[in-house]
Parts: C-alpha cells; structure tokens; sequence
C-alpha cells in the first residue's frame, strides 16, 4: 500500500513538471520582444542587428534577477555577447564565426550517403529549398519558426533553427521511413534500394535505385532475375521461374490489380514504367494469407505513397520508347499522377531493336518462310506497344485516405507476307495483340492509432487476339483467349499492444476465362467459357518481442471455391530471430493454391510467339494446383559484409503436362501430375566505399512425377542444377558503374533415339525420342555493363544519361532446342533458339 502512494505521488509530480514544461515552452516569444521588455523595465538601450537575432525565440528570463543575470541567462541561451559602451548603452556582438546562412548536410542513417532533394520548408512561411547532391541545404531567410526536413524515402524531421546556428553546417541524419514491424535485415541487397526484410520479403524502391548490370533503368521484373532462386531460362520476364515454377505460378500485383501481361517484346522488357515512384515486395516463400491465387511467389507492386507530395515530372528517351512521367499536386490533400510509355519501333528500325526483333521472333511465324528457292518469299512487319497509368489519391480530413488507379498495356504486331507467282505478287496478313486494362478503387479508414480498415474493389481484364493467314493457302486461322477478374477485399489492422499485431480480412474473386479458335477451311469453330467464384477468411497474428529479436507472423487463410463446393485450408508462417546484431535466423512456411494456368495447346498458336493460353481448373482433367513450401535460411552482417543462405524444399501438385511447355513425347499428352524442387541460394556481398561487390549462387534438384507415364520420373523443364551471378558496382555522387557476369547449367533438353522418323500405329510419322529430359542444352554465360551519370541542371531539376551492353562478348546461347520432321528430306530437323546477341542501349532523362 505504502509502496503504491509512492508511484502515485511520483506520477502526481511528473505529470506536473510535463504541465510545467508545456507551460513554459508556450511562453517562448521572440528575442527581440525580450530586449525590449529589458529595455524598459531596466532602463537600458540595447544596440543590434535585427538579422542576428532574427531566429532566436526563448523563454524571457524572471523580471526577479538583475540585468546582469538577465544578459548571461540570454547569452547561454543564444551565443550572443553583450558589451556595455556605457552603463545604460548595451551592444548586443554576434560571434562572427556564427555569422553565416543557416546550412546543413543531410545523410542517410543506413547508408551514410548524402540524401538529394529533400524538401526543407519553414513552418508556418511559404519558404522551402532543397538538398543538393551532397546533401547540402541553405536557408537564405531569417526565421525563428521551427524547420521540417521532408523526403518521400525518410520521416519527417523538425529542428528549430538556432540547431544550425553553429560554427560549421551541421551533418543531419535522417531515417528511412520504414514501418517498425517490418525491420531490414540487410538495407543494401545487391545494390541500394533493394532491402531484405526481417519477414523473408524482398524490397525494391526504384527511386532510390542504384544499377544493376545490362539495365539503363529500374526495369521491375529484370531486376527480379538478380536474387537468388529466380531465374528465367528464355531471358524474358514473360517466363519468371521462382525456385523451379513456372510463370503463371507468379502473383503479379500493381496497385492490388492482377496482372496477367508483365512484359513488352513478348518478354524482353517490364510492362511497366520503370520511372515510376513503386515500392516492389517480393515473397519467394512464406508470404502473407492476404495473398491467394499464387503457388510460387508474389510480386506486389505499389506506386502509392503516405504523403500528399509536391508537383513534380520527368520525360525519357532510349533506344526503344519514350516515355512521360507527371505528378500534379491538385490541392493540399490530393494528387494526380499520369504516366506514359511508347515504343518508336514501327517508325524507326534501331541497333537495339533489330537484336530484339532477331530474339524474339525467331523459329516463328514472323520468320519461319519456306527455303523453297524457286519462289520469292518476303515479310515485312509493324511492331509497337504502350503502357499508360493513372492514379488520384484524395485524403479526406485526417482519417480517410481514397486512391483510384487505373492501368493500360498493349503490344500490336502486323505481319505482312509476300510472294511472287506466275508474275503476280500475291500478300497475306497476320496479327497479334496483347492487351490489359485494369482499375482499382481503395479507401484506407484510420479509425484511431491502433485500428485501421482497407477495403478496395478491383477488375483486371486481360486479352491475346491473332489472325494468321497461310500465305500457301487461303486458310484463317483466328484465335482468341481472355481472362477477367474482379474482386473485392477487406483488411483489419488491431494493434492490440506495442508487440502484438491481428489482422483479419475477407475476399471475393469471380474470375472468368475464354477460349475461341476458329478456322475457316476446313470449318471448325470452337469457343469455351468458363467462370468460377472463390471466396477467402483471413487472419494473420504478428508479434515482435520488445527487444526486437524476435519477429513470428503466423497466418491463415480458408478459401472456399463455390462452384466445386470446395474449402482449402491454407496455413502460413514467418519466424525470424536474430541471436545478436550480426547474426540471425529465419524459418518460412506455407502452403497455398491457385485455380489459373497458363498452357500450350500448338506451339504454332498465335503465330508462335506468345502461345500459351490461360485456362481455370475444373477438378477433374484440370486439377487445382496445390503446393507446400518451407525454407530454412540464416543471415550474417558484420563490417560491411553480408552473408545469407537459405535452403528449401517445395512440393506442387495438380500440375498438367500442357502448362510445362513440353517439345518431346509429351507434347501431345495430356497427363497431370506433381514436381517436386530442393534447393540451396546463397548471396555473400561486400561494401567499401563507394563498391559493391556481390556472389549469388543457387543448386536446385527439380523432378516430375507423372505417374500414368511410363517414364514416371525425370528433371524438370526448367531445372537449373547450378546458377551462378556476380557483380561489381561503384556508386558515387551522380556517377554509377556496373559491371557483371550470369552463368549457369543449361536447362534440360530430349533428343531423338534416331536420326529419321519412325512410323507409329496409325501409320504416320513421329520422332521417337530417348529418355525425356536425359540430356542438357550447353551451359548459359553473359556479361553484362551498364553506366550512367547525373548532371544537375537547377535547384529542381536535373539530366541523367547513361547506356548499357547485354552480353558484351556476344556469346552464342542456346536457350532451346526442338526437333521436327522435314517432309521434304525425311530426317528430323534440329531447331535452335539462341539468347539475345550483344546489344547496345542508350537512354536520356530529364526531371524537374
């Protein structure tokens, strides 16, 4: 009892010297209000310069002392001298090596790296300047009112303006703004701005982007292929294989919008705006209930921010697009950001894009003529794309946050061939287009501190078109394949205490797909439409101890397929614990399922470029896919080293051999089955200064089991038993070098057991081949440069230029291999399909 009247009494007492704190720092009023008040009751004059003491807001000394104490009490509180010339005539002497602007450097907390265009305002005015790309900052205005620090990647920070009244500009660090129950383990992953997270995610923040090699700019889905365990056997980002799945096992996320497109090129660049203000998060395994639809990894992609920014723009040029970039500040508490991306190709044939064109189509439609050299065969093809965004956001008083967000992706090629018969130039025309239009609606509601709701509604609709006509034939042949989905979602934040986190949620998705092949000789005419309803419970328990050394999130996810009458029970986990500030360990886990696929009925459909076709599950030729995941991995940091490993088993069933892309016995069978992946990723990466230098290395045992086959049992299509990347990057002020190298195994491949076709049971002719995937294509090896450097052209704007070379050594890849049967000759034909060759690109870009 004795004990609890003590805190009372002390608490009693705090809580009064707060009120008294308070008091007396609303009683702070300028310093020249306090000389006059001296003045007066002292009857004294005080000479000084109105400049000197502009900045300075005290609290008045007690009228109680006597002039002399008044003048020390002032001089410890702002440097200034007093020096009487008589015994009522006082001048007030600045200390001269005080007297300059105010001025300060401002440097990342993390990196040490001097922080650029960081807005500096003083409250309460309309004056603001910004940080340089030293970090460096001047206030040319007099002011006693408190100055806040702003940037888009750091907190908020306030200082009153005698902090900068000292001999030298001070160094000011600011700290990343990153959300506490998401702390990095490593702030710098193979280059700045891309962090790993104590919830085994990765982060990129393009803004803060440093260079990767063969990349001019923050290319999304490219960057992907640089972190261990992502790979992509085609060089496309249109064939993303995470830890051995395939592409279509991907979540794709922009502004919560699915994407069913991620590339440009049929693959060789980001559908995206690279340009853009994106925070990327990728999750390889473990990854939150409030993602579904997914077996392999996610890639949720957010260009939203926390605060209402300033006007700003830019516009780019490279050797491919250009490209536009505005956000307009529309009032104090909205903003419209519009961005837009065109590729020039249909007007002008560049280096660049001739490679690319070399790359992509061939063993294609576009290029597959016959070598018959009696008659004169000739193409001629027109080839662009876009993509444009746009997004508002709107806060409404101070609790309510709307954005609205819309997307558009297009890639058109027209295809015109020719021949010349009998004197007479007969022409066939061909298309293809590939089109995404998306749009999403977010209202994020702060109840209070501790409980905050989101609800967004969202559609994506999704649409590959082609029109081929045989140019030996009068023969159409059309196809068509749709995707639409649309949803909703709901999310609950309870902070129930400073270590424990729930949140709990609900989604609804109606996805719909369409199917239609129609050939007008012979007739035929299919089309098929197929539409399923999934609702999903959510709920995610997080806690992180108050020492911070141990972070677990334990989530749940019960999604319910309506028209199966189906519940999947969908349990995951995050566990990291760092045993001290150097060391640490983390545990992911989880299971999860997906109804979409993407898979090849011909691979001459839609003119052999982008032939796969998304189709939904039906539970029983065409299973839901299922996998089951878990990883073991642990970090070490000391000294500017950084060293992780992870090792990880993962299991998918309810695969079909349709969705795997097969060129062998398996082409034409249509058989499900299961693959099942072990594997090891390791990273060890080093900082000196200005360098950066990084190892990556992978080993994966990836197998099929197709058990109504009877070679059961083999390796994966996209099996890469050992991937090895490196890297060196210098980064200093404006100027970025990046020099690196990929190699790895080449991809399993089947080969004929014979030179010439056999003839099979209906008396036609196939290749019969040896065991399937017994053999590899040759191994892979690319170098890669990039530079760039940036030329500041006023306070608010600024040049960057730069160029990169893919594959400096121009080695000759195979990437894949195929055989077919020459009617002609009656022997089989092997196809290669060989890497994009040494390609220059150069870029151009102005901001302000």
């Amino acid at each position: 009892m004795k004990i609890n009247k003590i805190i009372s009494c002390l608490f009693v007492c705090f809580v009064f010297a707060l009120s008294l704190h308070a008091q007396d720092k609303d009683k702070a009023v300028l310093l020249k209000t306090v000389f006059e008040n001296i003045a007066k009751k002292d009857n004294v004059t005080l000479n000084y310069i109105e400049d000197e003491i502009a900045i300075f807001k005290i609290i008045p000394p007690k009228n109680n002392l006597s002039l002399k104490k008044k003048l020390e009490y002032i001089s410890e509180k702002t440097q200034l001298q007093f020096k009487f010339i008589s015994n009522n005539y006082i001048s007030v002497v600045n200390n001269q090596k005080l007297d300059k602007p105010l001025c300060g450097f401002l440097f990342d907390e993390i990196t040490n790296q001097p922080v650029e265009f960081a807005n500096i305002k003083i409250i309460e005015t309309n004056y603001t300047t910004s940080s340089n790309e030293k970090g460096y900052f001047e206030i040319t205005i007099k002011s006693p009112n408190t100055i806040e620090i702003s940037h888009v990647n750091f907190q908020k920070l306030q200082l009153q303006p005698e902090e900068l009244y000292t001999e030298n500009c001070p160094k000011i660090v600011l700290k990343p703004s990153l959300n506490e129950i998401e702390e990095v383990v490593a702030q710098t992953y193979l280059t700045k701005g891309i962090s790993k997270k104590t919830d085994g995610t990765f982060e990129i923040k393009p803004k803060r982007f440093g260079l990767l090699p063969g990349l001019t700019e923050p290319d999304v889905f490219e960057t992907l292929k640089q972190i261990p365990g992502v790979a992509s056997t085609d060089e496309t980002v249109s064939n993303l294989n995470v830890r051995g799945g395939t592409h279509d096992q991907n979540l794709f996320l922009w502004n919560g919008i699915r994407l069913f497109q991620t590339g440009h090129f049929f693959g060789l660049i980001s559908a995206l705006n690279p340009n853009l203000a994106q925070n990327i998060k990728i999750t390889k395994n473990g990854s939150s209930p409030f993602y579904g639809e997914s077996v392999s990894s996610v890639i949720d992609i957010s260009t939203h921010s926390t605060n209402v920014e300033n006007s700003n723009a830019s516009i780019g040029l490279n050797m491919i697009n250009v490209d536009a970039y505005a956000k307009i500040k529309t009032s104090k508490s909205s903003n419209l950001e519009i961005s837009g991306r065109r590729s020039y190709t249909d007007l002008i044939d560049t280096p660049t894009y001739k490679n690319y064109y070399n790359r992509i189509f061939q063993n294609t439609a576009v290029t597959n003529l016959t070598n018959n050299e009696m008659i004169n065969y000739s193409n001629d093809e027109k080839f662009y794309f876009y993509d444009f965004t746009v997004q508002f956001r709107q806060k409404i008083g101070k609790k309510i946050d709307l954005s609205i967000d819309g997307i558009s992706i297009d890639n058109s090629l027209d295809l015109k061939e020719s021949k010349v018969e009998n004197a007479t130039t007969i022409s066939k025309y061909s298309c293809l287009e590939q089109k995404t239009l998306g749009g999403n609606i977010t209202l994020k509601i702060n109840w209070n501190k501790n409980f905050q709701t989101e609800m967004n509604g969202y559609g994506s609709f999704y649409k590959i078109t082609s029109e081929n006509e045989n140019i030996e034939s009068n023969q159409i042949f059309n196809q068509e394949n749709s995707i639409l989905d649309t949803g909703f979602r709901l999310k609950n934040v309870h902070q129930l205490s400073k270590t424990l986190r729930f949140n709990n949620g609900y989604q609804f998705n109606e996805i719909g797909i369409r199917n239609l092949d129609e050939i007008n000789s012979p007739v035929f005419f299919r089309k098929i439409k197929n539409v399923l309803l999934i609702h999903a419970t959510i709920a995610e328990l997080q806690y992180t101890s108050k020492n911070n050394k141990l972070k677990t999130n334990i989530g749940i996810r019960q999604n319910y397929i309506q028209d199966f009458k189906e519940f999947i029970f969908e349990p995951r986990l995050q566990f990291n614990f760092a045993f001290n500030k150097s060391f640490q360990t983390e545990i992911l886990a989880e299971r999860k399922s997906q109804v979409t696929s993407q898979v090849v009925d011909l691979q001459q459909d839609f003119l052999g470029i982008e032939k796969r076709r998304w189709i939904l599950a039906n539970n029983e030729s065409i299973p839901i896919i299922k996998n089951n995941q878990i990883s073991v991995g642990f970090t070490f940091k000391k000294n500017n080293w950084l060293l992780t490993l992870d090792n990880f088993y993962k299991s998918v069933n309810g695969i079909t051999s349709r969705s795997q892309g097969f060129q062998n016995q398996l082409e034409f069978i249509r058989i499900n089955g299961n693959y099942t992946i072990i594997g090891s990723e390791f990273l060890v990466q080093k900082q000196v200064k200005n360098f950066t230098t990084w190892l990556t290395y992978s080993y994966t045992d990836n197998n099929y089991e197709f058990k109504s086959f009877s070679n059961n049992a083999f390796p994966n299509n996209f099996e890469i038993n050992h991937n090895i990347g490196m890297a060196v990057i210098y980064d200093y002020k404006k100027l970025k070098l990046a020099l690196g190298s990929r190699w790895f195994t080449g991809k399993p491949n089947t080969i004929p057991s014979s030179p010439t076709p056999v003839i099979n049971a209906e008396n036609e002719q196939e290749i019969a081949y040896q065991f399937p995937n017994s053999t590899h294509l040759e191994n892979y090896f690319q170098l890669n440069f990039s530079a760039s450097k940036g030329f500041k052209i006023s306070k608010n704007s600024e040049v960057v230029s730069g160029f990169s070379i893919q594959n400096i050594l121009d080695s000759k890849n195979v990437i894949n291999q195929n055989y077919r049967i020459n009617q002609n000759t009656n022997s089989i034909e092997q196809i290669n399909t060989y890497s994009l060759e040494r390609t220059l690109n150069a870029f151009l870009r102005y901001s302000f």
